[in-house]
């Protein structure tokens, strides 16, 4: 398939990063109230998570690091791969030795022009992955929620601001306060994002599980801002690290192949416990998943709706599990290759988004140490027998829709 048809269909990535700048939290919070809480960045040589008990023998390097007080939340530069020339999970150390593209907005546009990319669907990095570590129940709330409020006043600001129509910003959540939760909504959608981050794994902070009434609350509020619910992998718990013995980079390659189907719990809570049933105008995204693995799970689920006779449990049930995930839930897909073309052919285009995950160590990012496709060839070698108005729903339409870029149907 020619780049340039592709092009034409101007692509919209449903999954990449920020590489939050050193002073993002540290502009935007009182230092007189807060002091060294506030998240800031300093060089530091504790161990990365991923550096086994096997390599410390070695000196560890100093690396610019995220810190709450004395508390060392994760290397800055870690999520920054794009390019890099050594594999996962080495990284750089520096922000000086990053792709500048990955946390300049301005130049990050230059970046999407070059790959075809007309939008990009923006997440954060420490808001996901170690977001228990600084927030929740346990820190001081008006501090967490001014953190919360800090990262989406970047995002519209820095980023929506200059490129509303390209850059879709998803904005983290209060969850632990259910009324800060829904005033933050109504006030992210009026800043101009266009969906909410939120954990499958609530219990983490001591919360009620995902599938607790609690959350009606969530719900029927991000439903009525037409603002869908994002679960992006790694924002309950990480896989524990196997053996030190097996290796670095095998132990790193296992957590991260465990990861790919952490969302099925929550695909599972949405459907079994009946927020679907319940918010049918609600749509969710399994984000950097995969979509290989839907189809099977799906008539596991049909096959044990049926075998348990959930309808004689719930009458008020009008819908199969497939069926529910049909009208309202989506999976986004990048690397996936034969599992994807078979997943699109089993269940149709409509509920599968195309990502980069840009700038992460997985993301569709040429370079040294990375066997990625760039997003033009991939699409072209993996979807480039898939009919013109399939191909149009699965780069843009139905992400369109979903978020609310434009009014171009998923047609």
């Amino acid at each position: 398939m020619q780049q340039t048809v592709l092009r034409e269909m101007k692509v919209i990535d449903a999954d990449t990063h920020i590489i939050e700048p050193p002073d993002l939290w540290t502009s935007r919070m009182s230092k007189k109230k807060w002091g060294d809480l506030i998240p800031h960045v300093r060089r530091d040589a504790t161990p990365s998570a991923y550096v086994t008990a096997a390599d410390t023998d070695a000196a560890i390097p100093e690396a610019d690091t995220w810190f709450v007080g004395g508390t060392p939340l994760m290397k800055a530069c870690a999520a920054a791969m794009a390019g890099w020339h050594e594999p996962a999970p080495l990284h750089p150390l520096t922000f000086d030795q990053i792709d500048p593209q990955s946390a300049d907005p301005a130049l990050r546009l230059q970046k999407m022009d070059e790959l075809g990319i007309q939008a990009q669907v923006l997440y954060p990095n420490i808001g996901i992955f170690v977001s228990a570590s600084y927030l929740g129940i346990e820190a001081d709330r008006q501090y967490a929620l001014e953190c919360v409020q800090a990262y989406n006043n970047f995002i519209a600001e820095e980023w929506i601001g200059l490129a509303p129509d390209r850059y879709l910003g998803m904005a983290t959540l209060p969850f632990w306060d259910l009324e800060a939760t829904k005033q933050e909504i109504e006030r992210c959608a009026s800043l101009g994002h266009r969906g909410l981050i939120f954990t499958i794994q609530p219990e983490n902070y001591g919360l009620p599980p995902m599938d607790h009434h609690h959350w009606d609350v969530l719900w029927s509020a991000a439903q009525d801002a037409q603002m869908p619910i994002n679960f992006h992998i790694g924002s309950g718990k990480f896989p524990p690290m196997g053996q030190p013995e097996n290796g670095t980079a095998a132990n790193y390659a296992w957590m991260s192949t465990q990861l790919l189907l952490s969302n099925l719990r929550g695909v599972g809570a949405l459907i079994f416990s009946g927020i679907c049933h319940r918010f049918p105008r609600l749509d969710f995204v399994s984000v950097e998943s995969g979509i290989g693995w839907l189809p099977s799970a799906l008539e596991g689920m049909d096959w044990y709706w049926h075998n348990c006779m959930i309808p004689k449990e719930h009458p008020d049930y009008e819908l199969l599990p497939s069926e529910y995930f049909r009208r309202q839930i989506y999976g986004c897909f990048w690397f996936e290759e034969s599992s994807a073309l078979a997943a699109i052919d089993i269940m149709g285009p409509d509920n599968f988004l195309y990502e980069t995950d840009f700038p992460h160590p997985t993301s569709m990012s040429p370079g040294p140490a990375s066997i990625a496709k760039s997003p033009l060839n991939y699409v072209a070698d993996t979807l480039g027998d898939v009919p013109a108005p399939q191909l149009k729903k699965l780069l843009h339409g139905n992400a369109a829709r979903i978020y609310h870029l434009d009014h171009t149907s998923a047609d």
